[in-house]
């Protein structure tokens, strides 16, 4: 009994790491027991990462590791290794890449824990791995090992199919099945509320046909099934059901708290940079109510935000809300004895009552500011990281 972990098989242009994982478990002996595959995102900020930042693992039951040994030795050299140094440019990403660095690691017992969550909440070297007990290849063996010990506290589970090989250009969906299995108690983050329009599909090269994500392991092979049974939807050359940390929040570490010291906004990508004296952060025009709250803030305003801090040092705000908002208007007080608002007799002569006369120093009082938003904010569906969890799903104190 084992585990394999693999990672760093695919490029911003093309390829996918989850469909050489599928490949491979596909080759495995016909006498191993397999456990459910599992995908597992890291830190987003990893210099070296994948497109989609996700690692594989699958704990694997084998009476004759010896042969099992020997299949994998034979996919990785026929399979994986030829992947190797792809660094082909991308249509859809700006980020600079670093060549493909396929790495695949077996462990006879699952490592502990630590060396999971120090990679999906920063970087980690080939140098602070645990050792395995059998690897092949380069980098992709941090994201490996680290797939192989995510304790998988909490879960969610995508279903992914592939393209066939020969299919290129627009994915051909059933978007009215897609609108209906939407409904769905257990589907989640399948369409975008606001457009309408499916989020299942990736974006650019990729043999992904689409990835349905649910709360249930039941849910998300029916609804993959629904919709590669429907005329509407294109042929399929496999599908497989992960289970994920996807919207487990495992990337965030504690609440930042501050008070508003500067703010400063891009006007032409409409980003804002907020300082405090604990802490600056970063939020983009993507990250929706987010973004309107963060160019809403003054100085003097107490804030608490959540997110991941940057190598630059930045916090990268996720989810944010107001603690107490310094006033951003004053008026003239009430009449003492009437109540009614009091005017200004004019320069350096005082304030008076309109009803009452009664008169009164010329002073002002301050307007209690109210924020846009009540509690705290969070990106729209489609701006969300994978590892986000929702707001709805638990209660942020």
């Amino acid at each position: 009994m084992g585990w394999l972990g693999l990672d760093d098989t695919d490029s911003l242009r093309g390829g996918c790491t989850t469909q050489v994982f599928h490949d491979l478990i596909e080759h495995l002996p016909s006498n191993v027991e397999c456990g459910v595959p599992r995908l597992v995102r890291l830190w987003p900020f990893a210099k070296r990462r994948t497109r989609g930042n996700a690692a594989l693992s699958i704990e694997i039951i084998s009476e004759d590791e010896t042969e099992l040994m020997r299949v994998l030795e034979s996919f990785w050299n026929e399979r994986i290794l030829p992947l190797k140094g792809d660094v082909l440019e991308s249509d859809i990403s700006p980020r600079e890449q670093a060549p493909t660095s396929p790495g695949m690691v077996w462990f006879d017992q699952q490592p502990d824990s630590d060396i999971y969550w120090a990679a999906v909440r920063g970087n980690v070297g080939l140098e602070d791995l645990p050792e395995a007990t059998r690897s092949w290849g380069g980098h992709g063996r941090i994201g490996a090992t680290a797939a192989v010990a995510w304790p998988a506290e909490n879960v969610t589970w995508e279903a992914i199919a592939w393209r066939t090989y020969d299919a290129a250009g627009q994915r051909r969906i059933d978007e009215a099945m897609l609108s209906q299995i939407d409904e769905w108690e257990d589907i989640v983050f399948s369409r975008d509320p606001r457009r309408g329009t499916g989020l299942i599909a990736p974006r650019g090269h990729s043999p992904v046909l689409f990835g349905i994500r649910s709360l249930t392991k039941a849910s998300a092979e029916l609804a993959c099934q629904t919709l590669l049974a429907s005329e509407e939807t294109e042929q399929h050359d496999g599908w497989r059901v992960f289970c994920t940390n996807q919207a487990s929040g495992d990337h965030l570490q504690g609440n930042h708290r501050g008070r508003v010291t500067a703010t400063a906004l891009n006007t032409a990508r409409k980003h804002v940079v907020i300082s405090t004296e604990t802490f600056s952060m970063i939020s983009y025009a993507e990250g929706g109510p987010v973004n309107a709250l963060a160019r809403w803030l003054a100085v003097g305003d107490e804030i608490e935000a959540r997110g991941l801090v940057h190598p630059d040092g930045s916090l990268h705000v996720e989810q944010l809300r107001v603690l107490n908002a310094v006033p951003r208007k004053q008026r003239r007080p009430l009449c003492q004895t009437c109540g009614v608002r009091m005017k200004s007799m004019g320069s350096m002569q005082g304030l008076r009552c309109p009803t009452c006369k009664l008169r009164a120093d010329d002073t002002w009082v301050d307007v209690s500011a109210s924020p846009p938003f009540d509690g705290w904010t969070e990106p729209p569906v489609d701006a969300r990281r994978h590892l986000a969890r929702p707001l709805a799903w638990s209660a942020i104190l």
